[in-house]
Order: C-alpha cells, then sequence, then structure tokens
C-alpha cells in the first residue's frame, strides 16, 4: 500500500485551466508516484470575507458557488473532482481559508488541517499591484514556512512569500517569457531542490519563466539560491531563526510547465505562437517538483 499524502495548494491560475488545474496536477504528480493525495485548494482571490470569516472559527467549510462571487465562469465552478495521477488517485477539494491576514489567526487555522505540505501557484494578479485578498495568502505562506511545513512558492507564489517576509517587488515595462539558465548560489549548487536534473551548461538548472513583476531583495530570513541575467532574485530557500534551512522555497520560474500544458494551451488559444515558441527547450521544472516531493514524503 503507497504513501497517503494531504497537501494545502493556493490556487491563483484558476481561469486559465491548462495552466491552473493542468499546472496544479503536475506539481501534485511527484506525491502521487508514492501514493493517493488529498489536495486542499484555496481561492481567496475569488471568495469572499465572509466565508472566510466562518472558516476561522469553524475549520474546514467546502466552498459553494456562493461563496465565490468573483468566480470567473470563464472555468466552471466545481467543489470537488478525482483524477488518476501515476495510477493512483488524487482528490481535489475547494475549501474557504481566512483574508484577515493575522499571523495568529491563521496559524490557528492552518494547524487543524495537519497538512504535509502548502504550495502556491503563479496568478495573473501582481504582487506589485497589491488586493487585499493577498493579505490573507500572504500570512499562510508566513506561517507554513516558519512553521517547518514543507512550503513551495511558484512565480507569484516566490514574489508573495517574498513579500510577506520582507522583500521588494518591483514591475517591469514588458513581460519576460522565456527558458533560462539558473545560476546557482554555493547555497543553491548544496540545497536538495536541485538536487535531480540539471541540464544547462556548467550543471546549471535550465528553467521556463513568464512574469512581469521581480523579487529585487533577498529577506533578511532568507538565502538566495540562484538568478538569472534577467531576474536577480529567482530561487530563495527560508532560514529560522538560528540561520538554519527550513524546507521552504520560493522560485521564479514553473517547474509544473509540462511541455504537453504548454502544447494544449498554444492549441485552446491561452498563448500565443511567440509564446509558444520562446518555451520550447526543454527545462528541468520536473525535476525540481520531484525533489521537493521528497522534502515532503521524508518530513
Amino acid at each position: 500500500m503507497g504513501a497517503h499524502t494531504r497537501v494545502m495548494l493556493l490556487d491563483l491560475l484558476v481561469e486559465r485551466s491548462e495552466f491552473g488545474h493542468g499546472g496544479n496536477q503536475e506539481m501534485i504528480r511527484p506525491l502521487a508516484e508514492a501514493g493517493s493525495v488529498e489536495v486542499l485548494l484555496l481561492t481567496p482571490q475569488m471568495q469572499s470575507q465572509e466565508v472566510g470569516d466562518r472558516a476561522q472559527i469553524e475549520g474546514e467549510i467546502v466552498l459553494t458557488d456562493d461563496d465565490v462571487p468573483h468566480w470567473d465562469d470563464e472555468y466552471s465552478f466545481w467543489q470537488e473532482c478525482v483524477v488518476d495521477i501515476s495510477g493512483n488517485p488524487v482528490r481535489f477539494r475547494r475549501i474557504a481559508m481566512p483574508l484577515h491576514g493575522d499571523d495568529d489567526l491563521t496559524s490557528e487555522w492552518f494547524s487543524n488541517f495537519d497538512v504535509d505540505a502548502l504550495y502556491c501557484s503563479g496568478s495573473r494578479s501582481n504582487v506589485s499591484i497589491w488586493e487585499d485578498w493577498m493579505n490573507g495568502g500572504a500570512s499562510l505562506l508566513r506561517v507554513s514556512a516558519r512553521s517547518g511545513t514543507p512550503t513551495l512558492g511558484i512565480c507569484f507564489g516566490h514574489q508573495l512569500l517574498c513579500k510577506a517576509l520582507g522583500a521588494k517587488i518591483t514591475r517591469e515595462d514588458t513581460l519576460f517569457n522565456g527558458v533560462s539558465n539558473l545560476e546557482l548560489t554555493n547555497e543553491g549548487r548544496g540545497d536538495s531542490l536541485f538536487g535531480s536534473r540539471r541540464s544547462g551548461p556548467d550543471d546549471t538548472p535550465v528553467v521556463l519563466f513568464t512574469h512581469r513583476d521581480h523579487v529585487v531583495t533577498v529577506p533578511d530570513c532568507c538565502s538566495l539560491l540562484g538568478h538569472t541575467d534577467h531576474n536577480l532574485v529567482t530561487a530563495v530557500r527560508v532560514l529560522d531563526e538560528d540561520g538554519e534551512c527550513l524546507p521552504a522555497w520560493g522560485v521564479q520560474f514553473h517547474p509544473e510547465a509540462a511541455k504537453a500544458r504548454i502544447d494544449r494551451a498554444f492549441e485552446w488559444g491561452h498563448i500565443s505562437q511567440e509564446e509558444l515558441d520562446s518555451f520550447q527547450r526543454e527545462h528541468d521544472g520536473a525535476g525540481i517538483l520531484g525533489s521537493f516531493a521528497s522534502t515532503v514524503l521524508c518530513a
């Protein structure tokens, strides 16, 4: 009998089905290779303040249509679905989360679920253009990372994690799309997140980007793991009060952007020919997600 894993996922790209729900499946795939997975999906950008307040008091509340007044109907709302991944069932369920941004209260709520990991996806929103719901997301990332729960912020999730920990975020005039070599620092070369596959020159990981916001300072409680020519703070690891590594990372790139997902997104009109062309180079995202999953499964 395989393992059973329970994770939370800040599902912030829900309106883009292939990069949203499809990307979520790619994040979870390495865990599913080891056994069944339960994924508690959080959509603070869509839900009401009222259901968040109820969640703080009652704990787990499954979302209904009435709880998500900001839902984008281009992607139909559903409460729950089960997907077979690598021969194992992965159950996705949408639940409410508090939006208040108070770390003490967030910690009380988060501790009720006893999850094995927290993921935060990319988003079409921007940390540089702050919205009220981001207070709840930032608090949850901060609480999870500091608690020692394996935590992974991807693209927007990286920016939100770093902002939550004190970093500065800026917005460039143009969007960057492409696949680049990630130059690792000494800390990055020894970090378990990049211990699997490094297919670039000089033993560098190859990673895929699509973003306009940039983290430009490293939080005091983080170490810089890597950077690229266009992006100064590309990967960080969170440290505890004694400077020891916690199992929490932020990465500006998209490890979940599998080639099949990219091709399908183009077929559905979600990305342009120019974007498709910029993403053709193979990248090492699957290995990076596998390394994170190994941390989760060994915790």
